[in-house]
């Protein structure tokens, strides 16, 4: 008997009420509406209130991903966050909690910008080897509570938010596969992209070096998948990458040979949501209907540690509700 398949089921979202406009930025510090959209691509992003925690809107985010696939159980649970509820004790549990998922295995997972791929692939893993009949991955931060809101360099990328996926055992020839994935890190560029310890540290990033190691760590696993998969750019329908920067999705799509139209773009309306950009991104192309049951898509994304990787899916049918 064949190894069971990791199979999409249902994706869904959550933002925070509160809508920050490049405008509102503008009154607060040195920087424009233009400044912003040419370097970043950014029109807007949401802004979490002290209510809107990383595990309320995780939670959120988790029911409506249940919801899309007329599910209420899982076996699994993970949540990628570099911002949880507290330092101790984890954020998954209490979603799991939550959603009424007490006794089921719940844990974080640290990576950054590419905690969603990392979790993601470890689910697929975890049903591929039967451990697990049902998996919820979710990315959920709240990084504006991070940021230094004077440095204009970080405060006009990021948002806040969530998205989650919900995945069952299947077979491969199903819509919403996971078909290959690829997961990687380099602890030597742990200062690119960091919050030190020290009392009052804001997030730091060092732009330049973090655009172009995004551009090739992205792009190799990109390649690599697509092997994998036994695709080439040409065949790919989707590519949903992180939401870091509007240039480095489209410089991405530019390396791997994969038309620039086929990169989804959803940080216009977000910003950088860091865990929670790709399963947003999923979200929003859902309920917009830019993908169709089949269709193939790959995921990509860049984070702190350094940490990156790619997953090669076929893109699920299903139903989704807006988060918007």
């Amino acid at each position: 008997m064949s190894a069971p398949a990791a199979v999409i089921r249902g994706l869904g979202g959550a933002l925070p009420e509160r809508v920050v406009t490049n405008h509102h930025l503008s009154a607060l510090m040195d920087t424009s509406d233009e400044w912003i959209r040419r370097r970043t691509g950014i029109a807007e992003r949401r802004h979490s209130s002290e209510t809107e925690t990383t595990s309320a809107l995780a939670t959120v985010a988790a029911q409506r991903a249940l919801a899309s696939a007329g599910a209420d159980s899982a076996g699994l649970l993970m949540v990628a966050t570099s911002t949880p509820d507290k330092v101790c004790p984890a954020t998954a549990p209490k979603v799991a909690a939550n959603l009424g998922l007490r006794g089921v295995a719940a844990y974080d997972v640290s990576a950054v910008c590419s905690g969603f791929v990392y979790a993601l692939a470890t689910a697929s893993w975890a049903i591929s080897s039967g451990s697990v009949d049902s998996a919820l991955v979710i990315g959920a931060d709240t990084f504006t509570r991070l940021l230094d809101p004077t440095d204009r360099a970080t405060s006009v990328i990021f948002g806040d938010g969530a998205g989650a996926a919900y995945l069952t055992a299947g077979k491969a020839e199903e819509p919403g596969t996971i078909l290959a994935s690829t997961l990687h890190s380099d602890g030597t560029g742990e200062e690119l992209i960091q919050v030190p310890r020290r009392a009052g540290a804001f997030f730091e990033m060092q732009g330049k070096e973090v655009f172009s190691q995004a551009v090739s760590a992205m792009s190799d696993s990109v390649q690599t998948v697509l092997a994998r998969a036994g695709w080439t750019a040409n065949d790919v329908d989707s590519l949903i990458a992180h939401q870091a920067n509007v240039r480095i999705l489209k410089t991405v799509a530019s390396v791997t040979g994969i038309p620039g139209s086929k990169a989804e773009i959803h940080l216009d309306k977000v910003g950088n949501t860091s865990a929670a950009s790709i399963p947003l991104a999923m979200t929003n192309a859902g309920t917009k209907g830019h993908r169709n049951p089949g269709d193939k898509v790959v995921l990509t994304a860049f984070g702190g540690g350094t940490t990156w990787g790619a997953i090669a899916m076929t893109w699920p049918s299903m139903s989704v509700i807006d988060p918007h």
